[in-house]
């Protein structure tokens, strides 16, 4: 079963609605209303909506027992100002699909349309449109929604495209491909004071450019390890932005990344503990939260057996060249609970970055994505 050409415009203008109407992680409540009516068609067997946020999932049953298949896209947009000038372009100020994740929702709609044709041979498929990727809300809220235990996949499959690596290439390995990662926010409190009397005060300059460096000089290894660490400063500032008053509060954010889950919770001690006596050394109280927290993306060899021989029979190069990847992904908690896997297509290698403000989805990426995914299906579940 493939796509027709009145599928393939249909997919297309679809996707570019999406990009003209971008909502950043936690706000895709119109993004979410605009799969459920595209797929309506398609006629699902069952749609839950709200799923951790503002997440869709569309089943489409064969009535006979088998696994249950996901596949998984995004549907939140960046908080970045389109500057493609193309003739979709963000009607948002200030938000835009710079990630693609536009184009991700066409190839799992794509799916909806082909599935509302001829359902799977057995089993169940689950179409998985997930919020707040970016932020690595989403997936959690997916998982910990009571619903979602309704539609636990055996199998999980994702992709993402990948600026850099030739156009329609896939890059695929088992084991890691992205790592873990979450941002670290540290608040350092002393008194403040009059400028001309900075002595009377508690400054927190001197424990900030402690930490700058000494963060960083936590990481060890080299990426190939799998006890590779880092940490990345992001963000630093002190006081207020005048000059009559000494600070007396300073913020710091950093990223702190690792191979592998389990070296996550040693490196937060290890900075946790740098902090705190920075901080008493100073005579600074300090607090620290978390945010963005992403577990490492592992695929499955069984799962990515299934993507290699969807591959080779779709005549689609495939290689492991790229990976595994230092950025994280918002992908890895449904590998939990499922054998999963996640593959890179390639938007071409001068396409423009992710996240860049000229970036766009190249729409020609749908019928490539939409086909490798159909045949893993249909391979699982005839």
């Amino acid at each position: 079963m493939i796509l027709t050409n009145q599928d393939v415009f249909e997919l297309t203008a679809f996707r570019r609605k999406l990009h003209q109407h971008p909502e950043i992680s936690n706000e895709e409540e119109k993004t979410a209303k605009e799969v459920v009516s595209f797929l309506a068609d398609s006629r699902p067997d069952q749609v839950l909506t709200g799923l951790g946020g503002h997440g869709v999932a569309a089943v489409y049953d064969s009535g006979e027992a088998g696994p249950t298949v996901m596949f998984r896209s995004e549907l939140d947009a960046l908080p970045i100002h389109e500057l493609t000038g193309v003739e979709h372009s963000s009607l948002v100020p200030g938000k835009s699909h710079m990630c693609g994740h536009d184009g991700h929702t066409a190839i799992l709609a794509a799916l909806g349309r082909l599935f509302g044709r001829e359902r799977p041979g057995r089993g169940r498929i689950v179409l998985m449109f997930q919020p707040a990727e970016e932020t690595g809300d989403g997936a959690a809220g997916v998982v910990a929604d009571p619903r979602f235990g309704e539609i636990a996949p055996d199998f999980a499959f994702s992709l993402h495209n990948l600026p850099g690596v030739p156009f329609g290439e896939v890059r695929l390995k088992d084991g890691v491909v992205n790592c873990a990662s979450r941002g670290m926010r540290i608040v350092l409190e002393g008194m403040t004071a009059h400028s001309s009397m900075p002595e009377t005060g508690i400054s927190p300059m001197l424990a900030v450019s402690e930490l700058m460096p000494a963060l960083p000089g936590l990481g060890r290894g080299t990426f190939g390890d799998d006890d590779f660490c880092m940490i990345t400063v992001t963000h630093a500032s002190m006081g207020e932005a005048v000059f009559g008053v000494a600070p007396g509060r300073a913020e710091v954010r950093a990223t702190l990344r690792t191979r592998r889950d389990d070296n996550m919770a040693s490196l937060c001690a290890a900075a946790e503990g740098l902090v705190a006596r920075t901080a008493a050394a100073h005579q600074l109280s300090c607090e620290i939260d978390y945010h963005e927290i992403f577990v490492a993306s592992v695929n499955a060899p069984e799962a990515v057996e299934h993507l290699r021989r969807a591959l080779d029979e779709e005549g689609v190069r495939h290689n492991e060249e790229a990976l595994p990847m230092r950025a994280s992904e918002d992908f890895g908690l449904f590998g939990h609970s499922a054998k999963s896997a996640m593959f890179f297509l390639g938007a071409g290698e001068r396409h423009p970055a992710l996240h860049n403000p000229d970036y766009d989805f190249p729409d020609d990426l749908i019928q490539i994505g939409a086909r490798v995914f159909m045949r893993a299906a249909r391979n699982l579940l005839g």
